[in-house]
């Protein structure tokens, strides 16, 4: 099995305080000639006369229609793709907490901080918190086979082999994360369910463009949701997509994205 991947939201191992709060992983199962199809239809009810679509397209108020036709559950994609899903400043507590040995209590401190030290504070020490896992990670440079700490790309894309479950290769939209010896470790950790990984440039590949689509999307309608705001319409027709097991700390939002939290 061939299965196409890209992401939303990487900032490297900035996860407080930057652009995005949300990283979202695409993973696409479709032929060739069927993302093609399904990339060309996009184009044609768009008709924007820009080289590379990008999920933003989708994302403008005049495109509604495309992107509520592309998320339908009778849809092009619907059965092919699936979306894993991080809050950053959860993932973030949680490695914190492994590292204390204390993983049990990651969700009790989500849960009390803002409401014990007020928002402003709360951003403050999850920022504290994320230049001190850093600054671990520069410590521990010298050891390859080690996975840097807040790398949010290689957990995702183990989620991923484990979705489609057969041994799989990826086609990866270019990522510089993904180094050689990033893959290799990736393919120690999932044995043989992993049979090779190359990366290619998005426009060379309509699977690839799919789930750029997608991840794009995810992040976008994960993130309103999260702050408040969310579009009730498609976080219902993005929820199939979404990994149960997205790591996700905020309840209310959990519930509509993932399912549970």
């Amino acid at each position: 099995m061939e299965i196409a991947c890209d992401e939303s939201g990487s900032e490297g191992d900035n996860l407080i305080g930057g652009v995005t709060d949300v990283f979202a992983h695409a993973s696409v199962h479709m032929s060739v000639e069927s993302a093609a199809a399904c990339v060309q239809e996009i184009r044609d009810r768009i008709r924007s006369p820009a080289l590379e679509y990008k999920a933003n397209h989708l994302l403008r108020e005049k495109h509604r229609r495309v992107l509520l036709w592309l998320l339908d559950p009778a849809g092009p994609v619907a059965g092919h793709a699936w979306v894993h899903l991080t809050e950053k400043s959860f993932f973030l507590l949680g490695k914190v907490t492994e590292l204390l040995g204390a993983d049990e209590q990651t969700r009790d401190l989500y849960d009390a901080g803002p409401r014990r030290l007020g928002r402003g504070d709360w951003e403050a020490l999850l920022k504290s918190f994320n230049d001190m896992m850093r600054r671990r990670n520069r410590d521990l440079v010298t050891h390859p086979n080690r996975m840097p700490t807040l790398d949010l790309l290689v957990p995702a894309i183990v989620r991923a082999v484990e979705h489609w479950g057969a041994p799989v290769t990826i086609v990866h939209d270019q990522q510089n994360l993904l180094t050689p010896d990033r893959v290799a470790r990736l393919k120690d950790i999932l044995g043989g369910r992993l049979i090779g990984l190359r990366l290619v440039d998005s426009r060379s590949d309509a699977r690839v463009q799919i789930a750029d689509f997608l991840a794009g999307v995810a992040r976008k309608v994960a993130s309103i949701e999260l702050n408040g705001d969310g579009d009730p319409e498609l976080t219902a027709l993005l929820r199939p997509y979404v990994d149960p097991r997205s790591v996700w700390g905020d309840a209310r939002s959990g519930r509509t994205l993932v399912g549970q939290v």
